[in-house]
């Protein structure tokens, strides 16, 4: 009864503790208090929450670590983009026997001042051209490129592919006022041609000195590209100097640059930063993966020629068949002028020497020197060797005799 009681009383005793929110553990038999009551675990929890940081605080204090992690980014954009705007480039020198990287400096360029004062130096140039097929029967076409004015009283550059064979010409001026344009005159082996507009008051081009352009130098192209983007600006750098190339038959030699050129771009100006004119725009390279490859006529070159084409009408030196031919390079072309050869058929006889020479409306030539001809570009290609004066042998065919003609070339007027 006893041991009842007893274990009653302590089943009891157990009971109360817990009831009074004791947690005791037995171990062998033996009580033992590992945990501390509920009343101290509450005790020491309101004592830590009376130490630790209210969450408005906690709140406040990660709002500042963002705002001023921002602010430390945006001030250091504000340098880099400083050091970016200046051109300003570090060079490191890990293998250099010096305690600090090479700084090289150079202000920020602006060109839109340039532009501001040379853009109204530069025309818009459109032309039409009236040609013949046996398919069509006549029809008009439409091209479109850039110039330069030469004088205030209307003389303007351009490149003769430009203007070449063109039966009406208009020019467009930064005003957008258009005048009608006549060729004074035009060298095939230069590509320059001028054109006379009745105006006075034009701004001029300042001509620079293309004989002391340097590689590398910055360069401003402005011109119509695509015949529909008239005082378009790009820039870039001259990528190479005396560039020999050959353009629809012509050898010329010419600047190379890495500056945006487009189809329309062509007669243009290309200028260096401080706004002199260094070339006139004639060529790009297309292709596929061809990018940056733009060339241009040195204005040395392109202003000697404009000055005997406005005092002579012809540059001295340049010789001329004295016809005025055409392409046959296919049987179709061959079948609408009623010809069996490839060659250049010779639609008008205009010189002297020609008529002289005998040669006729409707004789194809073969060969010139021995050189063999299939097409204009092939003639045009063979004359660069020449000058006005020599004497040549032309191989023609006339209906269906070959015939061999002597002839002397004249200057090119």
């Amino acid at each position: 009864m006893n041991e009842s009681f007893d274990n009653g009383e302590e089943k009891k005793e157990e009971k109360q503790s817990f009831e009074k929110e004791y947690i005791l553990i037995y171990n062998d038999g033996n009580k033992e208090t590992v945990f501390e009551t509920v009343d101290e675990i509450k005790s020491k929890n309101k004592s830590r929450e009376k130490t630790s940081f209210p969450k408005g605080l906690i709140l406040m204090m990660l709002v500042l670590t963002i705002l001023v992690s921002t602010i430390s980014s945006y001030v250091t954009a504000k340098l880099v983009l400083r050091n970016v705007e200046n051109k300003t480039i570090v060079i490191e020198q890990p293998n250099q026997n010096t305690t600090s990287p090479t700084v090289i400096t150079s202000d920020k360029i602006d060109i839109s001042e340039v532009v501001n004062n040379i853009k109204d130096t530069i025309v818009e140039v459109y032309t039409e051209s009236t040609k013949f097929s046996s398919f069509y029967g006549e029809y008009i076409t439409e091209g479109a490129g850039s110039g330069v004015i030469y004088s205030s009283d209307g003389y303007i550059i351009t490149n003769n592919h430009v203007v070449e064979n063109a039966t009406n010409i208009t020019v467009v001026l930064t005003s957008k006022e258009q005048y009608k344009a006549q060729i004074v005159a035009s060298d095939l082996v230069s590509d320059i041609a001028v054109l006379k507009i009745e105006a006075e008051g034009l701004k001029v081009a300042t001509i620079g000195d293309s004989d002391q352009i340097k590689v590398g130098q910055m360069c401003i192209a402005i011109g119509n590209p695509l015949g529909t983007l008239g005082g378009t600006v790009t820039d870039g750098i001259i990528s190479a100097l005396s560039r020999e190339i050959t353009i629809e038959g012509q050898k010329m030699v010419l600047l190379q640059t890495n500056t945006a050129i487009s189809p329309g771009n062509s007669g243009g100006g290309l200028f260096d930063i401080a706004g002199n004119l260094i070339g006139i725009v004639n060529a790009k390279s297309a292709g596929d993966y061809i990018e940056g490859i733009g060339f241009a006529i040195p204005v040395n070159y392109a202003i000697d020629v404009t000055k005997q084409l406005i005092a002579y009408g012809y540059v001295e030196g340049r010789p001329q068949l004295g016809i005025r031919g055409v392409s046959i390079e296919t049987m179709q072309q061959a079948w609408s002028y009623s010809v069996n050869n490839f060659g250049v058929y010779v639609l008008e006889v205009i010189g002297e020497s020609a008529k002289n020479a005998g040669l006729k409306i409707g004789d194809v030539i073969v060969k010139f020197d021995g050189e063999e001809i299939k097409s204009i570009t092939d003639l045009r290609t063979v004359l660069c060797n020449y000058s006005a004066g020599d004497i040549v042998e032309i191989e023609v065919v006339r209906g269906q005799t070959t015939l061999t003609l002597i002839l002397k070339l004249e200057q090119k007027k």
